[in-house]
Order: C-alpha cells, then sequence, then structure tokens
C-alpha cells in the first residue's frame, strides 16, 4: 500500500466556502490552511509532497527548506508568486490554471464599461440625494450618456481573456483595436500600434500579465495622449498602470474615467492614491471580484484538482 502523499494547501480561504473541492483519487492527506504569512510558508511546506497556493508566495529560500516536494500547484493563471527558476533547479513541478475565466473577466469588464459610459453611479447617487425629486421633471441631463455602438475599444492582450472581450464589444456595435507592445515599430498583424491605440480609444482595456516589461505601460504621458473623453478599465494587473498617474489625471479632469478591479498593492493600503477617487463618480474600484463568478471559481476548483490527480498519475497538465 502506498503511503499518503501530503498536501499542503496554504491560502484555501482565497476561494469562497461554497465552492467543494472534488476528491483527489490517490491516497493522501490534506492540510489546510486558511491564509499563511510568508514567515510561515518554510514550514508549513518543509515535508509535503504537494503544496497549493493561489496568493501567497513561495520563494527559493522556502524551496531550499522542503524535503520530498514534487508540486507546487498554483490555484490561478499567474505565477509571478512562485520562484519557477527555483522549482526548475529543485526538480518541483509547477502547473497553473487556465481559461477559467473566459466569462467571468469579460463580462465584468463590460459591465465597468457600461457604469461610467452611462453614468450608472453618479445617476444613482444623485437620485440619492434627493436630485431627481427636486428637478421638477421626469429626467435631467446632469451627468453624460454614451452609446458603446460605433465607439472604439482598444485592448491591451489578444489571449483568451482580450478576444473574448473583442467578441462581446464587436456583438455591441463597437469598433475593436488591438494594441502592439509598447515601443515596437512594426506590429504583429492584425494590430495596432500602442501609441495609436492610446490615442484613437474611447476606452482601453487591459489584459496583460504583470511584468518588467508591462510595469507602468499606462503612465502620466499615456494618459496625457487619451482622449479627454476616454475611459481606462483593468481588470488584469495592478502595477499595469502608474497609479498615481491615474489619480491625479482623473482629478484633473483629463481623461473621462477608469474602472479598476485591481491595485498594485492588495488589500489597497489606506495611503494609496486611490482612496483620494472613493467620492467620484467617475472611478470605480472592486476588490479583484472579476474572476470570482460562482461558476468560474467552480471551474477553477474542479481544473485544480484534475491537475493535481493527472500530475499523480505522471501526467503534466498546465506546466509553467
Amino acid at each position: 500500500m502506498s503511503a499518503a502523499v501530503r498536501i499542503v494547501f496554504l491560502d484555501r480561504a482565497t476561494l469562497p466556502d461554497f465552492i467543494e473541492l472534488k476528491a483527489f483519487d490517490f491516497a493522501h492527506e490534506v492540510i489546510t490552511y486558511d491564509q499563511t504569512k510568508p514567515e510561515e510558508v518554510a514550514g508549513r511546506i518543509a515535508q509535503a509532497q504537494i503544496v497549493i497556493t493561489n496568493k501567497v508566495p513561495v520563494s527559493a529560500a522556502d524551496l531550499a527548506r522542503t524535503d520530498g516536494l514534487k508540486l507546487v500547484a498554483v490555484a490561478a493563471t499567474g505565477t509571478n508568486i512562485v520562484d519557477v527558476e527555483a522549482c526548475r533547479q529543485k526538480g518541483v513541478v509547477v502547473t497553473n490554471i487556465r481559461n477559467y475565466a473566459v466569462n467571468t473577466v469579460p463580462e465584468h469588464t463590460l459591465a465597468l464599461i457600461f457604469a461610467l459610459r452611462r453614468s450608472l453611479l453618479a445617476y444613482h447617487l444623485s437620485v440619492a440625494r434627493g436630485r431627481w425629486a427636486q428637478s421638477g421633471q421626469f429626467c435631467y441631463f446632469d451627468y453624460p450618456v454614451s452609446d458603446l455602438a460605433d465607439s472604439t475599444i482598444g485592448i491591451f492582450g489578444s489571449g483568451a481573456l482580450g478576444s473574448a472581450v473583442a467578441g462581446r464589444a464587436q456583438a455591441l456595435g463597437m469598433k475593436v483595436l488591438f494594441a502592439g507592445r509598447k515601443g515596437e515599430t512594426a506590429v504583429k498583424k492584425d494590430h495596432t500600434p500602442f501609441e495609436e491605440v492610446i490615442a484613437r480609444a474611447d476606452i482601453l482595456s487591459l489584459h496583460l500579465p504583470l511584468t518588467d516589461g508591462t510595469r507602468h505601460m499606462i503612465g502620466a504621458p499615456e494618459l496625457a495622449q487619451m482622449k479627454p473623453t476616454a475611459i481606462l478599465i483593468n481588470t488584469a494587473r495592478g502595477g499595469l498602470v502608474d497609479e498615481a498617474a491615474l489619480a491625479d489625471a482623473l482629478e484633473n479632469g483629463q481623461i473621462g474615467g477608469a474602472g479598476f478591479d485591481v491595485v498594485t498593492q492588495e488589500p489597497m493600503p489606506d495611503t494609496h492614491p486611490f482612496m483620494r477617487l472613493m467620492n467620484r463618480s467617475d472611478f470605480i474600484l472592486t476588490p479583484h471580484v472579476a474572476w470570482a463568478s460562482r461558476q468560474a471559481i467552480q471551474t477553477l476548483a474542479d481544473q485544480l484538482v484534475d491537475n493535481i490527480n493527472a500530475f499523480e498519475r505522471g501526467e503534466i497538465r498546465n506546466p509553467v
């Protein structure tokens, strides 16, 4: 009889309680922690054969303390929290989750776009303050309302999520521009130069990973090149945008609005520049929940277990 495989889940609380994990189909013991502090990682994974992490970093120093670790199963698509090269050197496989959010993230992106383009938050708050009752007529026109049809959306990232947003945008009658990489003179087929997209788009939507090449890809110079009515949407990663520069641009009326689901530091500290924008109706911030539809999270959880079961059968799915 084979020995039970020790599985350590470092941050189970990052998945809601109503999401159930499927059964592992091999002899195992699961040690689950709701949260794990950085200084606790090494001790908790030292004797594990499989580690599951969503947002808890696993560093080279943590890996050095392990004895028998075979797999780090990331319960997300982004793997920047794991020192992948250190895993490779130690013979540890890293896997991730793919294509689980092809509905939830695009839908959240469109929800932010609709809310900003139609001033839904501004009108709701003004009604709550009594403006409608005081207006003396059936409606009032304090805030701009713009159709999405015939507007131009610039999409940064043409992978599964960017392409899904593009399909929905086209169904709404929008013109789609896929942006080339920043600084590139020659762009791929069916793409438009980065700077041209910045200048032409009515809506800019980000769907890229955070890398050294994409960090602060939208900063003060790019915000200055945007149309004054344009809106910026980020449901990808904090750090793609210079957040202090964005706060300045909104306060100065430089752009039309912004809808974000991510920030560089999560949870957002009280000192973050976005705190200056919390009472503005042209700025919407949600707490990294674009991925979090019930259906998407269950798909993620199922794929996570499938990846681990496959690994124990000798099949590596979604290797990083």
